[in-house]
């Protein structure tokens, strides 16, 4: 599985479903706009820290946002 790929997913089907732009949830991260877009995209590797800090803005466990990573790439036909 594609982590990356998937959580950037993941995190972008969360955003959507707060409708929360890229630019509120990097406010709300203490993040720049861009990096939440590399992230999304699955081009960034992000820190610990810094997956912390998307869920907590996005108001999800971190877990919640690694199941529906899972999910996607469930869907997606990829296997863990």
């Amino acid at each position: 599985m594609d982590l990356a790929q998937h959580f950037g997913l993941a995190v972008r089907r969360h955003r959507e479903l707060m409708r929360l732009s890229q630019e509120e949830l990097a406010d709300r991260a203490g993040l720049d706009r861009s990096y939440i877009g590399r992230v999304e995209r699955g081009e960034q590797n992000a820190s610990l820290s810094n997956l912390q800090k998307i869920s907590q803005a996005l108001g999800s466990d971190l877990d919640v946002l690694f199941a529906t990573a899972r999910e996607l790439a469930t869907k997606s036909g990829e296997q863990s």
